[in-house]
């Protein structure tokens, strides 16, 4: 019989976009996901890391957290959840309910336990899988976000580096696992942590690299033995290294602006006799849509008017009300433009996130920011504002500014 999972990560529960609350987004998602288990009656929810945005989650959070956990157990009795800790959680809260948690056959693994002699408790991070006859087809590696010293000790011949620690964990386990497992069993992976290769989002605000760049673990780190590798923390859903077994699942929502064309998705991965059937993406219904007015940047008169056009509010919740980017175009100062874009959307149904500036590119620019440190002291300060202001406008200094600052000069002259 096969063996159903269903990979997530990522969920960052209790995160705020831009200031607005997500808390509708993430109930439609668990809500999404309950249902989707139902229907499939899966077999295991991997869930590998950052269930939270930040190591101390709200109660609201922890609630919703629970509830999920409480609904899935409610729809499928026979699923099995198991949960990691990532990097934005803690893994002393996470593991505090544990006892309570196996009623609902869900097992956390925060953090790496050792022996009274002071090695990896390799039997923790074990996880026996059962299909849906309750027969057992598999092990889950349940590897929680490593830090410094959580990984197995270095020979004397090897350098004690994070990369070679982590690598050391899957291998050692690898081989305990494989001295368990029977022939026709699955060998699943999890972790959370930044694979060499992985696209990362742009501008993510929760997404950012654990240590530097310093921790980015290569794909020979996960033992060719092992049927498929869950991973977290990377945003944008994608395989590593060209292994079609080892994957990203992506967050469920949106991060930043730059996943405005991206399906959020989790996957799903089918095994029977040890060896994988498929493994299917499934998108994410999306809630709350991110939008960009206008599509490039156009000068404050053109956006305003782009503006115009969105949807009126009507009796739709706020909370249901796209994010909203606006891109403009400046060649000039416009202090006042942020406050005429929020009297057109009084009425628009449209959460402005920000207002992103661009500049026109030309070749007086060009010149000016390849001036020396000599150059520019030569330069008159009235001539050094004009530079600065062409520099950013690409146009010429309004003889008011100068005014201006021709009357501050005087004054500091005095």
């Amino acid at each position: 019989m096969a063996l159903k999972l269903i990979h997530t990560a990522d969920w960052h529960l209790g995160q705020t976009f831009f200031g607005y609350d997500r808390e509708p987004e993430h109930d439609a998602f668990l809500t999404w996901l309950v249902n989707m288990i139902r229907e499939q009656q899966t077999n295991v929810l991997l869930i590998t890391g950052d269930i939270f945005d930040v190591a101390n989650p709200s109660a609201a959070s922890q609630h919703r957290f629970f509830r999920f956990l409480r609904e899935a157990h409610s729809a499928h009795p026979a699923l099995q959840i198991l949960v990691t800790a990532g990097n934005h959680d803690s893994a002393a809260r996470l593991e505090a309910p544990v006892p309570l948690m196996e009623e609902l056959n869900t097992r956390i693994v925060g953090y790496i336990r050792r022996t009274p002699e002071g090695e990896i408790d390799f039997d923790s991070l074990l996880i026996p899988l059962l299909n849906g006859k309750g027969e057992q087809e598999g092990w889950c590696m349940a590897v929680p976000y490593l830090r410094q010293g959580d990984y197995p000790s270095p020979a004397e011949e090897e350098t004690d580096s994070y990369i070679g620690g982590v690598s050391r964990m899957y291998q050692s386990l690898c081989k305990y696992a494989m001295g368990r497992k029977k022939p026709e069993e699955a060998l699943i992976a999890v972790g959370h942590l930044h694979a060499t290769g992985a696209e990362m989002s742009q501008n993510d605000r929760s997404e950012r690299v654990i240590m530097g760049g310093l921790e980015s673990v290569p794909v020979t780190a996960f033992p060719e033995q092992i049927t498929y590798t869950a991973l977290g923390h990377i945003h944008k859903a994608q395989r590593i290294g060209g292994r079609e077994n080892v994957r990203y699942s992506g967050s469920p929502l949106p991060m930043s602006f730059s996943e405005i064309n991206y399906l959020h998705q989790l996957i799903h991965i089918y095994i029977e006799k040890g060896q994988i059937l498929s493994i299917e993406p499934q998108a994410i219904p999306v809630t709350v849509p991110l939008i960009r007015v206008p599509a490039k940047p156009l000068s404050p008169p053109e956006v305003l008017e782009a503006l115009e056009t969105l949807e009126e509010r009507g009796d739709t919740p706020d909370f249901l009300w796209p994010y909203l980017e606006v891109q403009v175009l400046l060649t000039e100062p416009d202090p006042a433009f942020r406050h005429r874009v929020e009297e057109v959307l009084e009425n628009k149904m449209a959460r402005l996130t920000s207002i992103v500036p661009s500049y026109p590119q030309t070749e007086e620019r060009e010149r000016l920011s390849a001036l020396s440190f000599e150059e520019l002291q030569q330069i008159d300060p009235v001539d050094m504002l004009k530079h600065a202001f062409a520099l950013k406008y690409g146009n010429e200094l309004p003889e008011e500014i100068e005014n201006m600052f021709k009357g501050v000069l005087q004054e500091v002259e005095l």
